[in-house]
């Protein structure tokens, strides 16, 4: 069905003449009359009674109305959500991050930025793989690396040290290290041999203070962050992770704290055509300020 023509029905209808619908439209009476000839031909049908005075919709134009109303509605709809998207801070937001940052920071703000921001909603996907950006698998991302692909906008967040932490129970139970050596007695939890880690030397705390060609032993290892997060609060032994999910847990002590190791990154991601888009904006901003607030920011 021929769009410019549905849109020519659809101010008929709604004129009741075609030369109103040519006035609404700026097209003359017999541009429009010409129009709805070519529709009904096309479905071999008759839309309109056409009397003196005026146009009255048969049975199957009604159902044709109907139905264009509909679809003129949602048009007029998303026009304005767009429009609006750009002035102000609503619609959907799709924000995707890693397992862990996700699970032991972002959640648990989420709570203060709707609040903030009612009119937009949020959809969080958390996973460690990154997802396409450009093909609108999420409409903004937190990545711990940045990113790969050109046509990607990103601001560094942060800058965070690995630091070596422990849970209460397993220091009491096996005593605090108090130098690099003292590791050596200790179980260490480690990022296993599959793992992505976005960092070099991800497992240095089996290298530190050791001699050339020399690692310790591994109590366990994980595939994950958030793993060896979990496993280090469970009191499983000693690990070493990003210094913020100290601050989201009572069950983590550090050890060794002249010891810094390598730094984590974080960025916000997004793509070019998103860039003015407002809700974009308010959780960039909103990021950016939490970030602060929590000390975390060290770019």
């Amino acid at each position: 069905m021929d769009w410019d023509k549905l849109r020519v029905f659809h101010a008929v209808a709604e004129a009741g003449s075609f030369t109103h619908a040519g006035e609404t439209l700026n097209l003359s009476q017999s541009a429009v009359s010409r129009q709805i000839s070519g529709l009904e031909e096309s479905l071999n049908a008759s839309l309109f009674h056409r009397h003196a005075r005026g146009l009255i919709l048969t049975e199957q134009g009604e159902m044709l109305y109907r139905t264009a109303r509909d679809v003129f509605q949602k048009l007029t709809i998303a026009e304005q959500r767009i429009s609006d998207s750009k002035f102000s801070p609503e619609g959907p937001l799709r924000i995707t991050t890693t397992v862990a940052f996700g699970s032991v920071w972002l959640t648990s703000r989420m709570a203060e930025f709707l609040n903030l921001y009612p009119g937009i909603e949020v959809s969080l996907v958390l996973s460690d793989d990154d997802l396409d950006l450009s093909m609108r698998e999420a409409d903004v991302a937190i990545r711990m690396v940045p990113p790969a692909q050109g046509d990607l906008i990103q601001r560094q967040l942060m800058s965070m040290p690995y630091k070596i932490f422990a849970a209460p129970d397993y220091l009491k139970r096996h005593g605090i290290p108090r130098t690099i050596d003292d590791l050596d007695k200790h179980k260490l939890i480690v990022y296993g041999e599959d793992a992505k880690p976005p960092i070099e030397r991800v497992n240095w705390l089996l290298e530190e203070g050791m001699g050339k060609g020399k690692i310790r032993k591994a109590a366990l290892r994980v595939n994950n962050i958030y793993g060896i997060f979990r496993a280090v609060e469970g009191g499983l032994g000693i690990g070493a992770l990003p210094d913020y999910m100290q601050r989201e847990s009572s069950r983590l002590v550090e050890v060794l704290p002249e010891l810094d190791g390598p730094y984590i990154n974080a960025y916000f991601v997004y793509p070019e055509e998103l860039r003015n888009m407002k809700r974009i904006a308010a959780f960039r901003d909103y990021l950016i300020r939490r970030i602060a607030e929590d000390g975390l920011s060290r770019t």
